[in-house]
């Protein structure tokens, strides 16, 4: 099936009345309701929503009275400003955004790091100093696998000691990665 100028006109005709797009195809014949829906998109013709309303309600106002007619614009600068400020509004619930960092750039602390017990840190930092300093096609079964560094620079390495039986990383990363359950309850709390 093709669109031809004479289709696209009776289309166009149709959708400015109101009609469905199954309405539309069904007239037209030999095309789908989502043949039509796909060429208003691409003609780029209006939401008749908004233009059916419209229309819609010329009609009805032209029936009532005048003073009708004159308090009902009164009322729409009021609904106007209240929609308005519920859609500019923040939700308050919502944690604000992080800033999108790009590749190469260093990370911020992470605020994981804050939650981490000093003495746990300062273990890590010692056994950091010990660290095999492995690079990724080094890793094995037996390696701790705790990355150190930004992988966007060529400091970048894992732990590389031997890591604890069942587990990825060795015993110093393994405290800082495990937390006991009853501390992440608390944090939540």
């Amino acid at each position: 099936m093709s669109w031809t100028d004479e289709r696209v006109a009776i289309l166009t005709k149709m959708w400015g009345e109101g009609q469905s797009a199954s309405q539309i195809a069904k007239e037209l014949g030999g095309v789908t309701r989502n043949a039509v829906i796909g060429k208003v998109h691409r003609l780029g013709l209006s939401n008749r929503a908004t233009s059916g309303n419209k229309a819609a309600a010329k009609p009805k106002a032209a029936a009532k009275p005048a003073a009708a007619r004159a308090a009902k614009p009164a009322a729409k600068p009021k609904a106007a400003p209240a929609a308005a400020a519920t859609t500019a509004a923040p939700k308050p619930n919502l944690p604000p955004r992080k800033a999108i960092i790009p590749a190469g750039q260093p990370l911020p602390p992470q605020p994981s790091a804050n939650e981490i017990s000093p003495e746990a840190l300062a273990t890590v930092r010692e056994v950091e100093k010990k660290a095999k300093k492995i690079s990724l096609m080094e890793l094995t079964e037996r390696t701790c696998k705790w990355p150190i560094g930004d992988p966007a620079t060529d400091e970048f390495w894992f732990c590389g000691l031997p890591s604890e039986p069942g587990k990825p990383y060795c015993e110093a990363h393994v405290g800082v990665a495990f937390q006991p359950m009853s501390a992440r309850r608390d944090r939540r709390r």
